[in-house]
């Protein structure tokens, strides 16, 4: 067998180098275009909330309610949106009227979320982390899809001190119904970052997660809607 050609093995490995470089620009691009896109839908987002209190939109409410809760629930899955703050300011304008609307966006966002996590395909978002050279979060991720669930959660349980384990395992549907209610959960990747991240550690089952968001986001809404906006105040 004849030895390969050097000069084909460099342009081979130049080829190699270029393809790899255009998949990253490509995929930085269409992050920051999401970025981007995310910062127009809060822009557009709070432009409607606006327009909830002058006499123009009252005339066509109910197709502003629907467009502004189809937007806060997709922004509110977006990981490091403040999407609570915009329910908020949502509950805080419309009061009451608005809090059973809100509550059902808070949840599908949220869920969105988390399901994005848990049902992405695990090889793309390793590769994705490859091309993007976050090696650490990849091979974390390849780790977590090697390793079957109670596997998992026993090498949790082992790497964590004996109290924060029996926390963060044993009672970790808590912990999320904690974490995405945290004043502040911005810095951990807001509700959606948080709810995402979940769904990528496979350590929860979807019925029970859908459970945890219904009582964890029930009772700000559930506030206003009983005794109106002021108690926001």
């Amino acid at each position: 067998m004849r030895p390969k050609c050097p000069m084909a093995h460099e342009i081979h490995h130049q080829h190699s180098k270029t393809g790899r470089f255009i998949r990253i620009a490509i995929r930085l691009t269409l992050i920051l275009g999401l970025v981007y896109l995310a910062k127009l839908g809060i822009d557009l987002l709070m432009a409607k909330i606006a327009l909830f209190e002058t006499d123009a939109a009252a005339r066509a409410m109910t197709g502003l309610i629907i467009t502004v809760m189809v937007g806060y629930a997709i922004l509110l899955a977006i990981p490091f949106i403040p999407g609570v703050e915009i329910g908020i300011a949502i509950l805080v304008v419309e009061g009451a009227t608005a809090a059973p609307m809100v509550y059902v966006a808070t949840i599908a966002g949220l869920l969105l979320a988390f399901c994005v996590g848990q049902y992405a395909p695990m090889s793309r978002l390793i590769q994705l982390c490859e091309d993007l050279r976050l090696f650490r979060i990849g091979r974390l991720l390849e780790n977590i899809d090697k390793t079957p669930r109670n596997d998992r959660l026993d090498a949790m349980h082992n790497r964590l001190p004996h109290w924060l384990a029996a926390i963060l395992c044993n009672y970790r549907y808590v912990t999320l119904a904690i974490a995405i209610n945290l004043p502040g959960n911005i810095a951990l990747g807001g509700g959606g970052g948080i709810m995402m991240a979940g769904g990528l550690s496979r350590l929860f089952q979807t019925r029970f997660v859908i459970l945890t968001i219904v009582l964890a986001t029930l009772p700000i809404p559930l506030s206003v809607w009983l005794m109106g906006s002021e108690i926001l105040q």
